[in-house]
């Protein structure tokens, strides 16, 4: 992996912090130069100075109208008039969509089966002719190729080509104009198109620059083309924006000259990080925009004492699954938890357990009684419960008394 750049030649490289530069006066009145502002909250929290790029901001929530305005531009008056197509798992599709439809040029996006219905009607809403194939984004952008060609449209990769790259890099170049004493970026990666363009003008700019990417535990496409490993590629992550199973040639190349290091984070680590920047910082991030703070937050080691710049890639996140989300770290922080008690099925025992939480302090969300599906007596029943503690150790406490009072409850 990569390190200091010091005497380093990117002229070796297929994107220079020239071209950067370039995407950065083409797409600059066009794209948001988001806000870069430090958590102090989350700075205490990581034992590092922490400041976020909200890109989760960009009119469609996404980092990724950069490289795709800084691609079409580039296109032929010819390419434009027949049109474009492009494969993605929401972003890099509303980007592409959003932007075409600015420019006049006629756009297909093909997504794959699973998408968030959100960035599918996104999709649709910016002027796109949506086709949903594929299995994974792999076999998405292989329909794509075949479509494209057979219908004379230009393909717009997600991350695996120059323009797109240098796109992206200029997210990097935004971050160091508002804060030159970073010292250390962490950047999501999936096809590897932003970390490769922000590592590119970073490491040109400030050498000693320190570039960390991450990828769900789950799908660890460039961890395992660096380090050569083989680690298995499976199942549904939160970030599926970065589920991606075979990385760019490019952005792997780049990769392997410029980037420190990646790490992996997993599902509860992931669900920790969307929770918290909803929480602390009251703005929406998808998984994939949410793994910077998630790796940081799981290896406070890594970063103790840097100045570190994390990027909000996105925020395009069903709501449905936000409130999936947060209901499951109140429950892994002991503050919403399911109980079972065993008791005597005769009047008055609801009530006196009802009394005891009330007197411990705790609050009851749902309520049931389990006297059919159980393997208790038939006098006896389940008493089931949905209830409300200030932490964990407030749980304790709550299960400490019930116990004293001879009530046989357990958490589910």
């Amino acid at each position: 992996m990569g390190g200091p750049a010091t005497t380093f030649d990117f002229n070796r490289l297929p994107v220079t912090p020239s071209d950067i530069s370039a995407a950065a006066t083409t797409i600059k009145d066009s794209v948001l130069a988001t806000a870069c502002n430090k958590s102090r909250t989350l700075s205490d929290i990581c034992g590092c100075n922490i400041w976020l790029k909200f890109e989760n901001l960009q009119f469609t929530s996404s980092f990724k109208e950069r490289g795709a305005l800084n691609r079409l531009q580039a296109l032929s008056a010819e390419q434009r008039k027949c049109g474009v197509i492009a494969m993605s798992a929401g972003n890099h599709a509303q980007g592409v969509a959003y932007n075409a439809r600015r420019l006049g040029i006629p756009a297909v996006i093909v997504m794959p089966i699973g998408t968030p219905m959100v960035k599918i009607e996104n999709t649709r809403r910016l002027g796109a002719e949506v086709i949903v194939s594929g299995a994974t984004l792999e076999e998405a952008g292989a329909f794509a190729r075949s479509h494209g060609k057979a219908n004379g449209l230009t393909l717009i990769h997600p991350y695996d080509d120059p323009l797109i790259i240098a796109g992206q890099g200029t997210v990097a170049l935004e971050m160091l104009d508002a804060i030159p004493d970073l010292d250390t970026l962490v950047v999501p990666i999936g096809g590897g198109g932003l970390i490769s363009g922000m590592a590119i003008a970073a490491r040109a700019r400030k050498p000693s620059m320190r570039m960390i990417g991450v990828q769900a535990e789950l799908y660890p496409s460039m961890y395992n083309a660096v380090y050569s490993r083989d680690l298995p590629m499976r199942g549904d992550t939160l970030a599926e924006g970065i589920a991606v199973k075979a990385p760019g040639a490019i952005t792997t190349e780049i990769i392997r000259h410029l980037v420190d290091d990646i790490v992996l984070v997993t599902e509860p680590q992931i669900e920790r990080a969307v929770a918290t920047l909803i929480s602390i910082e009251k703005t929406v991030v998808e998984g994939a925009g949410a793994v910077g703070l998630a790796a940081v937050l799981a290896f406070p080691e890594r970063f103790a004492g840097r100045n570190v710049g994390l990027v909000l890639t996105g925020g395009n996140i069903d709501t449905r699954l936000i409130a999936s989300v947060l209901t499951r770290e109140l429950a892994r922080e002991g503050r919403l938890t399911q109980l079972s008690i065993d008791i005597v099925d005769r009047p008055g025992q609801l009530a006196a357990v009802s009394t005891l939480l009330a007197a411990a302090g705790a609050n009851i969300i749902e309520v049931s009684h389990q006297r059919t599906f159980s393997d208790l007596p038939a006098k006896a029943t389940l008493l089931e419960l949905v209830i409300e503690t200030r932490d964990q150790a407030h749980l304790d406490d709550v299960m400490a008394k019930l116990a004293a009072a001879n009530f046989k409850a357990r958490c589910v």
